[in-house]
């Protein structure tokens, strides 16, 4: 029975393409958000992007919209036949016609998908002076200050998130970041910090600073990045 009636491995195939396609929609849409006026953070070639009928100044992210719609076709068609399955006895019937139509459609836009994130990413001219300024505001380092407090100072968790919120209320009205006071502004608040703090204020400091297994020093990220792409390519 399970012979002529199963169609899992159809199922299967729609599926994981659903989710791939679920993962390149949501990376289209960031990528929309990155390269749009207000972010600035990237922007399209125009290889992946088209001007407007009525604005010349305008650049359309077609390219990203279609990959973020193509979710909707995907999934529609792993839902579509899941629908056709339920209902149908454990034998043969001419229902299951329908499955080649689903898959045939879903592999050839996921295909398509995945084609066009890949040249958008290939493409993508990134802005790193504004990326880089853009981390760097709304103390953005401020939960490393206060590991650090705990790591270093060896000052409870409830002590050190206070502390570093009085240390942000003073960067506030100075009109700085954390980095930008003194220490003499820091002992203010506890005389106990020195000027070792400084090692992890700033978003480049921050992110230098976590070298353990799957932390955010380039090393680090550099190794991960390598080790992806062998495990890829075996």
């Amino acid at each position: 029975l399970d012979a002529v009636s199963d169609r899992d491995f159809i199922l299967e195939t729609l599926s994981a393409g659903a989710i791939c396609a679920m993962h390149l929609s949501r990376f289209a849409e960031e990528m929309v958000i990155w390269c749009s006026q207000q972010f600035g953070f990237a922007q399209f070639t125009d290889a992946f992007s088209t001007g407007s009928s009525i604005m010349p100044q305008k650049r359309n992210p077609d390219a990203a919209e279609l990959v973020r719609a193509k979710v909707g076709r995907i999934a529609g068609a792993f839902q579509g036949l899941v629908i056709v399955m339920k209902g149908l006895p454990l034998s043969y019937g001419k229902d299951m016609q329908e499955d080649k139509e689903a898959v045939f459609d879903a592999a050839d836009n996921v295909a398509l998908a995945v084609a066009a994130a890949a040249g958008m990413v290939r493409d993508l001219k990134f802005n790193k002076d504004r990326m880089a300024a853009d981390a760097s505001r709304g103390f953005s380092t401020a939960t490393d200050l206060a590991d650090w407090l705990v790591r270093v100072l060896g000052m409870p968790f409830r002590k050190a998130h206070h502390v570093t919120g009085s240390l942000v209320a003073m960067a506030e009205a100075k009109g700085c970041e954390l980095e930008g006071l003194t220490i003499a502004d820091m002992r203010e608040v506890d005389p106990a910090i020195t000027e070792d703090v400084y090692s992890v204020l700033g978003v480049e400091n921050s992110v230098t600073s976590r070298t353990s297994y799957g932390g955010t020093a380039p090393d680090n990220v550099r190794a991960q990045a390598k080790d992806a792409r062998r495990r890829f390519l075996d």
